[in-house]
């Protein structure tokens, strides 16, 4: 299928051909007929692009702030592989479609194939021929409304959340100071709000339209005329009882504007982008409301209502991103709103870019901008579930345990993963399936895939395909690991191996069943060489240790997909495992035997007690393990510290960055390279799976199953205050159902 992608670097659009995406719980797929292009949200994506990384670095100093904490955190080679990463990932562009369902997943039931919808949504109703939509970014089109017009809904309803914010009442004056796309139609929705309706604007082309087309009571070029005076008169000296700024300025004289003209406490709302310095003298004496309008509605920004379909009750939130949808659409239908006349132009798919050429060269005028799609048809859903990238790629035989398959290739599979892995001698590189086409198509040009999807079968069923890299959102690990196990491939997960305990026996029972293929998950530390000369140095202690680990995690707010039960599984189960492992591999490998766990109770309501929580481990050796897990700390303190004591000797490793061994009453430093083991886990893995030999995985199987045990057993402790042994939560026969 075709879509229209963006690379940030070098602000590239290109219409390209990516593999199809995938239906997921809770939405829909959608064959789009047309979109239309928000020509001042894109055009401004599309600009940022075309700059220098000085020009962006400037044009978002916020971002700039964001990369300087984490250079502080994280260091510069770590946070310029993120930078980069970001700026080589390709971009989607569009939000705003409409097009007919053509499948649905198990758990929706408001929708049907065959339905005519608007979609909404940056991530989702994208300019590309299929999308996934998740359901409440979904509204039925009314029968006679065009898929043209019915493209318009998502920008219609940011126009209908600003007039929610400013809350107008029949026969009130309005002034709609930016008469572009969003101002029109903000114009036509207030005079069907039976408003009387003043609109501005520096373009004479687009105060006329506002006065032809969508009914401005007065239509003011705001570079002639006395304005004010001719508001004034309009409202019978008054002033407007509300403005809604639409505009995109780079000034603040809109705000000025605004306070001079409004009448005394009057609402002004900002929905486009301008200066908000407010002049405190007219606030003050009008005593005027100032409000920003949260783009299309409540919801928006929310996951737990975009992406987890929980709708708001009606009876507390009667307009949500959803319902402002079918608004918008209703108003369509009934004529009050005519955006068919707001249209100018009109592209095929295939010429996206020469419509975002039109609007970046301004040599043409242009309002509404719609992008056309072919109508679906029965061929729909049997696209190429693939598309080749580097060459014609055809199985090949035998299996090579180096064929390499990537199944998701998020931020940190790309900053760490697959560099690794394509600088390991003789690996191929052979598929890559991400949820989205463009993620998948992106991935393989920039790292040398021979091909790229969206549906892991695509990738589990290649016979030249020998190893099989995990690297998707926690909550589908157990399920990925186990149809690679029987599908024969090695495995490498990155870490949790498993979000349940239902999850964790289903991966015992594949492995049981096919032990061959090698199981790996991505514990690095182990691997760090600081931690290695350490663990060496203590080898040859025969006595029990203790560990004392403290980790500065920093805080993730509740929404995080991390800190979604099913998704992300949370923080002691998502990242906890990593420093469970440690401490395990620093004891010899020793397993964890019982587990004590205390959360800080805090009515605090953005944070996850969880998230601030002290772990005491007991080791079969007899070793002590505490793990003290954090989030409230200072973003300044070094992430990772630990101390190891026992036999007479001490260590204490920093961050990463540097390791003391104690001995005899003297400290010296330990010798490794700084880092946290990412290259030397990908290569030990590696090697093991290009050999023969039996037990190939760095870390043994049983290790692995303890240490995602124990992350159970922690929640557990917490739920009952008592301790709890890991290895009763395999012999609970509901636990994990």
């Amino acid at each position: 299928m075709k879509q229209l992608i963006q690379t940030l670097r070098t602000g590239e659009l290109e219409v390209v051909d990516v593999p199809p995406p995938s239906l997921r719980p809770g939405g829909v797929l959608v064959k789009t007929v047309a979109s239309l292009i928000s020509a001042g949200t894109e055009k401004s994506k599309v600009d940022l692009g075309k700059k220098s990384l000085l020009g962006k670095a400037r044009s978002r100093p916020d971002d700039v702030k964001k990369v300087i904490r984490e250079v502080q955190a994280q260091g510069l080679l770590n946070t310029y592989r993120k930078v980069m990463n970001k700026l080589e990932t390709p971009q989607p562009l569009g939000y705003s479609s409409a097009g007919v369902v053509v499948a649905v997943a198990g758990d929706v039931d408001a929708f049907k194939p065959g339905d005519r919808v608007a979609c909404a949504g940056g991530g989702y109703a994208n300019h590309a021929d299929l999308a996934f939509i998740p359901k409440n970014l979904v509204a039925r089109i009314p029968d006679g409304v065009s898929f043209a017009d019915a493209a318009y809904t998502t920008v219609a309803a940011i126009a209908l959340q600003g007039i929610r914010q400013a809350n107008p009442t029949l026969g009130e004056t309005v002034l709609v100071i930016g008469l572009g796309l969003v101002g029109q139609l903000t114009v036509q929705m207030l005079k069907a709000n039976g408003c009387q309706v003043i609109g501005l604007d520096v373009d004479p082309a687009a105060v006329e339209l506002a006065r032809t087309v969508s009914g401005c009571d007065l239509a003011l070029n705001r570079t002639s005329g006395d304005i004010e005076g001719a508001i004034r008169s309009f409202t019978n000296g008054y002033g407007a009882d509300a403005i809604l700024i639409t505009a995109a300025a780079n000034t603040n004289d809109p705000v000025e504007l605004s306070a001079r003209v409004a009448r005394d406490r009057a609402r002004i709302v900002m929905v486009g982008v301008a200066g908000q310095d407010l002049p405190r003298g007219e606030f003050f004496q009008k005593e005027l409301s100032f409000a920003l309008s949260r783009s299309y509605g409540p919801g928006r920004y929310d996951p737990r209502y975009e992406e987890m379909g929980q709708d708001y009750p009606i009876g507390y939130v009667r307009w949500t991103e959803g319902r402002n949808l079918d608004a918008v659409l209703k108003l369509i239908a009934g004529g009050q709103l005519r955006v068919a006349e707001l249209t100018t132009h009109r592209f095929p798919i295939e010429r996206a870019v020469d419509a975002y050429e039109l609007i970046s060269a301004r040599t043409e005028r242009y309002v509404g901008v719609v992008i056309d799609y072919a109508e679906p048809d029965e061929q729909t859903l049997e696209t190429h579930r693939t598309v080749t990238i580097n060459r014609a790629s055809a199985p090949k035989e035998p299996v090579e345990a180096l064929g390499i398959g990537f199944l998701g290739a998020g931020n940190f599979a790309q900053a760490y993963l697959l560099p690794n892995v394509k600088s390991y001698p003789h690996t191929t590189l052979v598929g890559v399936a991400t949820a989205t086409g463009m993620s998948a198509r992106g991935t393989a040009e920039r790292f040398g895939f021979e091909f790229a999807a969206t549906d892991p079968t695509e990738v589990l069923s290649r016979p030249d395909v020998g190893t099989v890299f995990v690297a998707t959102r926690h909550g589908l690990h157990a399920e990925l690991t186990v149809a690679a196990i029987r599908a024969g491939k090695n495995v490498f997960v990155e870490k949790p191996l498993a979000t349940t305990v239902g999850g964790l026996r289903a991966v015992i029972a594949a492995h049981e069943a096919n032990p061959e293929p090698a199981v790996m998950v991505g514990f690095n530390r182990r691997f760090a060489p600081l931690v290695v000369g350490i663990r060496e140095a203590f080898a040859s202690v025969r006595e029990p240790l203790i560990v004392t680990y403290r980790v500065n995690a920093g805080f993730l707010p509740k929404e995080h997909w991390t800190q979604d039960p099913v998704e992300g599984g949370g923080r002691i189960i998502g990242e906890g495992c990593h420093f469970i492992d440690t401490i395990s591999y620093l004891c010899g490998g020793s397993p964890v035997v019982k587990v004590y766990a205390e959360a800080v109770r805090s009515d605090n309501a953005q944070t996850t007690n969880a998230d601030n929580v002290h772990l005491t481990l007991l080791l079969a050796d007899g070793s002590i393990g505490h793990l003290l897990y954090l989030a409230a700390g200072d973003k300044g303190l070094p992430k990772e510290r630990f101390e190891l004591h026992g036999g007479g000797m001490s260590a204490i490793l920093d961050d990463f960055k540097s390791a003391t061994l104690w001995r005899g009453g003297k400290s010296k430093p330990v010798s490794g390279a700084e880092g946290k083991g990412h290259a030397q886990e990908v290569a030990a893995f590696l090697k093991g799976v290009s050999t023969s030999w039996p037990g190939r995985s760095p870390i043994p199987f049983a290790s692995l199953v303890n240490t995602t045990l124990v992350t159970f057993a922690a929640i557990r402790s917490l739920e009952t205050g008592l301790p709890v042994d890991p290895a009763e939560l395999l012999r609970d026969p509901v636990e994990g159902a």
